[in-house]
């Protein structure tokens, strides 16, 4: 019964972080989704001609976006979102899977699959690529230009 109680106090002093957690888990998740919805945009606009996937601003942070996760992968170095939301989440050793939230368990699914590292790393740095070329073949331009 004393464990029980004592558990339920952890938890309590824990939601914070969970809570926090939950946030940097659904940051991370538009991070990725606006790196692959990005891409996808300037691919379709580039078939469709549209002008404003030449945006200076757009295009700049969408190449940073991606440049970035492909030499955090290159450099073997872990997602600080990624560190961040799981530091939050299991602030406490005693917080266990059964303590994620909904939104923890459903971002979490989206965004952490089990698969060899090497994999994920020839996918980033593939895709920096992609980016990369998208941004000679079809350049941004300033407004007025």
């Amino acid at each position: 019964m004393i464990k029980k109680f004592l558990q339920k106090i952890n938890y309590c002093f824990a939601m914070p972080y969970l809570f926090l957690a939950d946030v940097i888990a659904i940051i991370h998740l538009g991070y990725v989704i606006y790196v692959i919805l990005g891409f996808i945009l300037i691919v379709v606009g580039l078939i469709l001609k549209w002008k404003w996937i030449r945006n200076l601003p757009f295009r700049i942070t969408h190449l940073l976006a991606i440049v970035g996760v492909a030499c955090e992968a290159l450099l073997g170095v872990n997602c600080p979102l990624t560190i961040l939301e799981f530091k939050l989440r299991y602030v406490t050793p005693n917080l266990s899977e059964e303590n994620v939230s909904f939104i923890g368990a459903i971002v979490g699914s989206l965004l952490y699959y089990n698969a060899p590292g090497c994999l994920f790393t020839i996918i980033y740095a593939t895709f920096a690529i992609l980016v990369v070329i998208t941004f000679i073949i079809s350049p941004p331009t300033r407004k007025g230009h």
